[in-house]
């Protein structure tokens, strides 16, 4: 069989080089629309030692992780995957973050085609930065473990364009084998560009094969056949009646219903029986037509590249059936999600692009009674193997350099200074804590009235990972009782790539300051929790975007509680968000517990641009 060879497919010894094979556990960082009983039932479940039931995944991370850490589970056990990867354009798409009114109503003040952090950008560009070789190795990579993930009776189907499709054709040929390749369909979406030198470009490619011979697959029959119309008869007491009545999939087309009616001179009647009825219809070809998404469509997300929900029914329906698994590494904006709920599948949806989640939760929430499901990441585990296999070296020091802070030495809880103020750096596998700060503050108190050795400094940055949920509350409470200024600002996962690194570009954000105003009703054991205030911190933040906010409200997209948070994963109870259609973003909640008692409430916000903010509260009900 032919060939396709590109630089870097093969080492000196001959050997195709495959893809990195780094399986890590998954964190389970929020669940959503689980309700207490069932989240009951969950833990009682596992402490029985019974299988945890089926939960649907979003996950966030790069597939170059998540697809290796998924096989452990899921090798041969994916009955669909479709994927829908950037196209060997060399395009970098990013997304609409939207600024509204501070009340809800009216057009968006400003649709900013906000483009993707560091670490996407980074990643997208190295696809296609050495040309088409580098492309065809991110494909062949990604495809090698989607095979792997594939069951026997499973399809796969790959969207692509004409700038690679041939190519990519080939690749699918030697993964997949040339006599698994089922169709090349036509996406024809009726969208015509004015040229003068080509024909117009108005469809897409999309590759389908399948893992074996014996594979699923129904029809998708559309219009009544033109050419195999059967004779149909109806009995309508003494009369009989022939005619050529062409049926669809809901009974008689109308307007044949109606020439059968003024025939009889009377409308049909329920004992006026059908037989010999035997209506065939056409399968659907290879050439799809669905219109692309117009502007003003409902299920419009904000997403270039968005796929409307039309054409995933097709795919979906056609190859896979009700409870089967449903994969797409590419989700975005969160289509092939949406539509294997609502056509019953289970699904595991993943994206590098933390907006890209964030969407996509917001959409499937919007589902009435959507399935719930799982968000998850790579999280510690991730920059445990980054700490230990890819990099080897101290990672206090590798990120005091990047944070350009120069290292202290005979601390414990003090590692560097820079610009006259003292740094933390947090640990790889845990996330900063209360108590964390305190032993920084108590070590910078100590040095600071050490003497005239002691170094001159006006405050202490603590740079982490990830902070315990009470953390930047209480270490503001702290700060201010101790006269010292703390900031907390979040370690950014781009330090992990080496090529975020080389571009020199990688920045520390401080984390927003969230406050909520709580009211308690004791005769009803209920509670009210208000939003009152969010502060974004100025840094990174495009000048066009903060000149249109005039009151705080407008930085947040979405925020979540959980009623009864319990230590252990955030369980997403409550949710008011914002949409194309309903702008609108309610700023308190209520809840009625069944009876009183110490509780403890997680509140978790995502601003406009796909950030999350988390602040636990202690309640007395």
């Amino acid at each position: 069989m032919p060939e396709l060879i590109w630089d870097g497919k093969y080492d000196e010894n001959g050997q195709i080089i495959g893809p990195p094979r780094v399986s890590l556990p998954f964190q389970t960082i929020e669940t959503v629309n689980q309700s207490a009983q069932e989240r009951q039932t969950a833990l009682a479940s596992l402490h029985a030692g019974h299988a945890p039931q089926w939960r649907n995944r979003l996950i966030w991370g790069d597939k170059k992780y998540v697809l290796p850490s998924l096989l452990a589970e899921f090798a041969g056990k994916v009955d669909l995957i479709y994927i829908d990867p950037p196209f060997a354009t060399g395009d970098i798409f990013g997304y609409q973050a939207q600024v509204h009114p501070d009340n809800g109503n009216g057009k968006a003040l400003l649709k900013l085609d906000y483009q993707p952090n560091l670490i996407e950008e980074i990643a997208y560009r190295d696809t296609w930065g050495g040309g088409l070789d580098t492309y065809l190795k991110w494909m062949f990579e990604t495809l090698t473990f989607l095979r792997e993930l594939l069951s026997d009776s499973g399809s796969i189907y790959v969207h692509c364009d004409d700038t690679a499709s041939h190519y990519i054709k080939t690749v699918m040929d030697e993964i997949f084998g040339s006599g698994n390749f089922r169709n090349e369909l036509i996406w024809h979406y009726g969208k015509m560009s004015n040229t003068s030198k080509n024909f117009p470009s108005n469809h897409d490619v999309i590759l389908r094969y399948s893992h074996t011979d014996d594979y699923t697959f129904y029809p998708i029959k559309g219009e009544e056949s033109e050419y195999r119309n059967r004779y149909i008869r109806y009995l309508t007491g003494n009369q009989v009646l022939f005619g050529s009545v062409k049926q669809s999939k809901d009974g008689l087309v109308a307007g044949r219903v109606k020439k059968l009616e003024t025939d009889l001179g009377r409308p049909l009647k329920d004992d006026d029986v059908l037989f010999d009825f035997d209506v065939e219809f056409k399968v659907q070809s290879d050439v799809v037509y669905v219109p692309i998404i117009k502007g003003n469509a409902k299920e419009r997300v904000g997403f270039p590249t968005q796929k409307p929900e039309a054409l995933l029914e097709r795919i979906i329906s056609a190859s896979s059936k009700s409870g089967d698994l449903v994969l797409d590494c590419f989700v975005g904006s969160g289509t092939t999600a949406a539509v294997a709920e609502k056509l019953g599948r289970r699904w595991i949806a993943a994206d590098l692009g933390r907006f890209a989640i964030s969407t996509t939760r917001k959409r499937l929430l919007a589902i009435p009674d959507v399935h719930p499901f799982q968000v998850q990441n790579l999280g510690r585990y991730e920059r445990q193997a980054w700490q230990q296999v890819g990099l080897e070296l101290d990672c206090q020091r590798f990120i005091l350099e990047l944070y350009h802070a120069t290292p202290l030495t005979g601390y414990q809880w003090l590692h560097g200074s820079k610009a006259g103020r003292m740094v933390h750096i947090g640990a790889v596998d845990a996330p900063v804590s209360l108590d964390d700060v305190q032993k920084v503050v108590a070590e910078f108190r100590a040095i600071v009235g050490s003497g005239a050795d002691a170094p001159t400094t006006n405050g202490v940055d603590i740079l982490g990972w990830d902070f315990a949920l009470e953390a930047d509350t209480e270490a503001k409470e702290l700060a201010h009782r101790e006269g010292i200024n703390i900031r907390l600002r979040r370690i950014p996962r781009e330090v992990m790539d080496p090529r975020a690194v080389a571009a020199g570009d990688v920045r520390f954000f401080e984390l927003a300051s969230l406050s909520i105003d709580r009211q308690a009703d004791p005769v009803q054991h209920g509670v009210t929790l208000t939003l009152d205030s969010f502060i974004m911190p100025p840094e990174g933040i495009p000048d066009q975007v903060r000149e249109k906010v005039t009151h705080w409200s407008q930085w947040i997209d979405y925020w979540a509680v959980d009623w009864e948070y319990r230590n252990d994963t955030f369980n997403n109870q409550w949710q008011s968000y914002r949409t194309r259609a309903k702008p609108q973003l309610k700023l308190s909640a209520e809840h009625t517990y069944e009876g009183p008692g110490p509780r403890a409430v997680v509140v978790k916000v995502i601003d406009i641009l796909g950030n999350d903010t988390t602040r636990r509260l202690e309640l007395e009900v």
